[in-house]
């Protein structure tokens, strides 16, 4: 059961899959797509983290600014809404900020920022409101084991770093932006050190977690054996 807004939810009224791992193993494109197939909502966690960030950056905060940090989480003005490719639009103060979150600059902040407990701490209510009939498919790093620990199926991504640095490659040529392979590897196993050595929800599979390593599966195949087990979790309750 989670309290939201003053209000009593039980989890088998609004069930929630969790899909966590590290960066670039393909979370948001699996979640995405297994919400979408079970006409499920969606949240993208790690945009909450990036919007702070975003932010921050954007009014010149230092990113080791815990309270300024804080009360930037706590007073975003952001609306998730549907665009036109079936994905999630970002709006934030007005503004459209869907593909400006999403540099690797932004990424790197966002990690930063996400490793104080007080910055998640001020997100946690506002990612548990997500949940809604008829159901919630979230992602991120802690999704499983800390925002909804009660979640009826929770799956955990993970590949190597040479791979997700060369999935990120093709994204960013695809966009017209050449950057290092051997750069980008670094900037990710920079980021699992910070993500998985932080004091506060260090990321981790949860312990009932499904672990799926998506070096050599497609994305479909990924959503197929999520959506597999969510049937399977289905014939047993």
């Amino acid at each position: 059961m989670l309290i939201i807004e003053g209000k009593q939810v039980m989890m088998k009224d609004a069930p929630v899959i969790t899909i966590d791992g590290p960066a670039g193993s393909g979370k948001g494109t699996v979640a995405h797509n297994v919400a979408a197939t079970l006409g499920w909502h969606l949240l993208d966690s790690g945009a909450l983290y990036r919007l702070v960030a975003f932010t921050a950056l954007k009014q010149g905060i230092a990113l080791d600014d815990e309270a300024a940090l804080v009360a930037v989480g706590r007073e975003l003005d952001v609306i998730f809404t549907g665009n036109k490719q079936g994905g999630t639009g970002i709006i934030l103060d007005g503004q459209n900020v869907t593909h400006d979150i999403r540099t690797e600059e932004c990424g790197s902040a966002a990690s930063q920022v996400a490793a104080f407990s007080s910055v998640r701490t001020a997100l946690l209510d506002r990612q548990r409101a997500f949940l809604q009939m008829p159901g919630l498919v979230a992602d991120g790093r802690d999704m499983g084991t800390v925002v909804f620990p009660d979640a009826f199926v929770k799956v955990y991504l993970t590949a190597s770093a040479q791979i997700r640095a060369e999935r990120r490659k093709k994204q960013l040529k695809e966009q017209g932006i050449d950057v290092s392979l051997s750069c980008l590897v670094r900037d990710i196993e920079s980021r699992d050190a910070r993500d998985c050595g932080r004091k506060s929800a260090p990321l981790k599979p949860a312990a009932d977690a499904v672990i799926i390593d998506t070096d050599q599966l497609s994305v479909d195949e990924v959503v197929n054996n999520v959506l597999s087990l969510v049937q399977e979790r289905r014939s047993v309750l």
